[in-house]
């Protein structure tokens, strides 16, 4: 591995014009397609083989005019005021033609033919069907919908909420915030501009390539518009990480002596093996998200984990060709003022990481005590973890949705906003007839009604042949609520009942129904999902690093990490804790699918400073140094480029946190709190105070084992080898 990449290195640093004009033309080609191709649709989230999306399915086949999304507008009269008085109901029924003449809409129903009015009389719901669904609407269609009650009179309150106002999360000026973050902080590390930009502009060319070509994916394949903010925010993240660690090896290499083709050479050989590992850690962790059976976070996965492969390819080959082109101007002027003759000046033994380095091996009973126990105590409110679909509820305030949503709640109570649908279908093969439908959903809505913390179940209309039929279930909850989670589960214990006496399909499905769903099925692919990934994850990391213990150590530590990241999360939006300082108006239950996918992205960007830090010990190692001294020279050589990445990756993260989305915003918050832990408090200082414990014992492997596994040089050996031996011709004359 390392001499393949010493070539590549050395070849893309030579052939740096070839090299760079293949990218460029590559993007320019990305780019063309994608404006000819044009922007392509996002999907909805489905769960296939679950019951609400059974319930959702027959809904499409027997009801294509109710498919598309549903939306609800409330109106609140003036205090001491009924929307049934004549001069009221005329504001209403004016609201409601209103919402008929929008555009993509199919109708929009009087609340005084629902009976959709409180019991005071003040509030009233109408009901707005669009022809498509959520994500196929303008934003013309979407602006349209949000002002339908702009021009209500003084003290009327008119809000638009539901499907038709959600949108594909902006990303931009926010995001950039955390880009210069990371820019600044390279310049602070490289003390070089040139040095700062050209890793920066290395990155941004992968992400750029990674984007274009999953953007054109997405033409061809189902995409929700959670899918590209992830790729984007892990390719922006690696991709400087992949650039800074192997550009710090090049300057290195130059500070020691070697020669600009060859040290770039060296630098992909070793630090771009470093490199090449790490990513494959992070592809094995995203990639394997297919294993859960869910197709968007399958999609999430693969798309993520393709940037990645991009950002690793643009690294180990793009890179050395700007490290050509940049020339001396990747030194700082201290370097160049040196020109090697004093060695490595940012690498001297007496540099911040050596001197953290040999603390951490001094102190390492009470560094892995406070550590652990700091770690535990964040970890404790992830027992009070709730799971489940965002709502309405959790919308920044001053929005319609979310006006709309409180309006709700005050009219009607919290449960009218988390209105299920039940869905009771009659089967050709089963005999079942028009008759036996009605007497099936009958008895559903009579179950249904029985259940303890129903308010009240409600007809909803038949399909033209009468072989399904519709009701509506409002619990006294309101959707976030662990009260209506129970709800569904004994709703749904009590429509099983009637199914089998029946012999009709009777399902349940609803944002809060498709929540339960998610999570059961997210909790049992989990382990499932561990076993591949971390089994996986561990055989790559004894190939890389000979070693038993060191896998087991980066996995309980990740562990550590993990356990800690959903605590501050749960903490902060769950609980509401500190919830002012991320821009959240409003705690509730976390999105469902974030365990799954935070345990998988931090995980492979835990590994990944793993092999950066861990790597160097074991070449020093291998080179002939005690364990001791391998700890701290790994951790002296290896600090400066950690905690450089691991801030740019926090800048990055953290810029997403700006974002009004609560999902991106939580995504955000939990991988910018899970890299800070990871690299300052595990990888920094437990790895360290527990690899002093382990002494030469870390680097123990079966010598069985060490037959099967195959070398992969990650040391840069073979490069070590061949250097002496085409020094010794030239060292035999001076002899004689």
């Amino acid at each position: 591995m390392a001499s393949l990449l010493h070539r590549l290195g050395r070849f893309g640093f030579r052939r740096r014009g070839l090299v760079a004009a293949t990218w460029l033309v590559l993007l320019t080609a990305l780019g063309g397609s994608l404006a000819l191709a044009g922007t392509a649709p996002t999907s909805t989230i489905t769960i296939p083989g679950t019951e609400s999306q059974q319930a959702l399915d027959a809904l499409a086949e027997e009801f294509p005019q109710a498919s598309g999304a549903s939306g609800t507008v409330v109106l609140r009269a003036p205090e001491g005021e009924t929307v049934t008085d004549a001069a009221n109901r005329e504001t209403v029924l004016t609201v409601v033609q209103r919402a008929n003449e929008l555009p993509g809409v199919v109708g929009a129903t009087s609340p005084f033919d629902t009976q959709a009015v409180s019991e005071d009389g003040r509030y009233a719901l109408v009901s707005v069907q669009y022809a498509d669904a959520a994500d196929a609407l303008t934003e013309e269609e979407r602006s349209a919908y949000e002002e339908v009650g702009a021009d209500a009179p003084d003290g009327w309150a008119v809000a638009a909420g539901g499907e038709p106002l959600m949108t594909e999360p902006e990303i931009g000026s926010t995001e950039a915030i955390g880009v210069a973050v990371a820019l600044l902080v390279l310049v602070i590390t490289f003390g070089s501009m040139v040095a700062a930009g050209m890793t920066m502009l290395n990155a941004l060319v992968g992400v750029g390539a990674g984007m274009l070509g999953l953007l054109l994916v997405g033409h061809v394949a189902d995409l929700t518009s959670v899918t590209p903010v992830l790729a984007l925010m892990l390719g922006l993240a690696v991709g400087i990480d992949y650039s800074l660690f192997i550009t710090s090896r090049y300057r290195h290499n130059i500070a020691i002596g070697l020669d600009r083709e060859e040290a770039a050479g060296q630098a992909v050989g070793t630090a771009g093996s470093a490199v090449v590992f790490a990513g494959l850690t992070v592809i094995i962790a995203l990639a394997g998200l297919a294993v859960v059976g869910i197709p968007f976070l399958t999609s999430m996965g693969l798309a993520a984990a393709g940037t990645v492969a991009v950002a690793v390819l643009v690294a180990v080959t793009l890179l050395p060709a700007v490290l050509g082109f940049a020339g001396d101007r990747v030194l700082s002027r201290r370097q160049r003022r040196a020109d090697g003759r004093s060695g490595d000046l940012e690498d001297a033994d007496d540099n911040g990481g050596f001197r953290w380095g040999r603390l951490m091996v001094r102190r390492r009973v009470p560094v892995l005590l406070a550590g652990i126990a700091a770690l535990g105590v964040l970890a404790i409110p992830t027992a009070s973890m709730q799971l489940a679909l965002p709502d309405d509820g959790t919308a920044p305030e001053g929005t319609s949705k979310r006006e709309a949503y409180d309006l709700v709640a005050e009219g009607f109570g919290e449960g009218f906003n988390g209105r299920l649908l039940m869905v009771v279908h009659g089967s050709d093969q089963a005999g079942v007839q028009q008759a036996g439908v009605q007497q099936a959903a009958t008895e559903a809505g009579e179950a249904a009604a029985g259940v303890e913390g129903v308010l009240a179940v409600a007809p909803g209309g038949a399909s033209p042949d009468g072989r399904t039929v519709l009701l509506g279930v409002v619990p006294e909850s309101g959707p976030s609520q662990e009260a209506t989670f129970d709800l569904v589960r004994d709703v749904r214990g009590e429509l099983s009942a009637v199914a089998d006496r029946t012999g009709s399909e009777v399902s349940l499905t609803g944002v809060t129904a498709v929540g339960v769903d998610v999570s059961e099925k997210l909790a049992a692919a989990l382990p499932v999902y561990l076993l591949v990934v971390v089994g996986l994850s561990f055989v790559l990391l004894m190939i890389v690093f000979r070693s038993v213990l060191v896998p087991l150590k980066a996995t309980l530590g990740f562990l550590l990490t993990v356990g800690a990241t959903f605590g501050a999360t749960v903490a902060i939006f769950q609980w509401g804790w500190l919830s002012g300082l991320v821009g959240l108006d409003t705690g509730g239950p976390l999105v469902s699918f974030l365990p799954i996918l935070l345990i998988g992205i931090l995980f492979g960007l835990a590994m990944d400073y793993e092999v950066f830090l861990v790597s160097r010990m074991r070449e020093d190692f291998v080179h002939g140094e005690t364990a001791r001294e391998a700890i701290v020279s790994g951790v002296g050589h290896g600090a400066r480029v950690v905690v450089a990445a691991a801030l740019i990756m926090v800048s990055v993260f953290a810029g997403f946190m700006l974002v009004d989305d609560p999902i991106i915003k939580s995504m955000g918050f939990a991988l910018a709190f899970g890299v800070l832990v990871d690299a300052f408090v595990v990888r920094l200082s437990l790895v360290p105070a527990v690899m002093s414990f382990l002494d030469d014992r870390a680097w123990w492997l079966p010598r069985w084992l060490d037959r099967l596994l195959p070398d992969v040089d990650l040391e840069g050996e073979s490069l070590r080898r061949g250097a002496d031996t085409a020094a010794e011709p030239q060292a035999e004359p001076a002899a004689r």
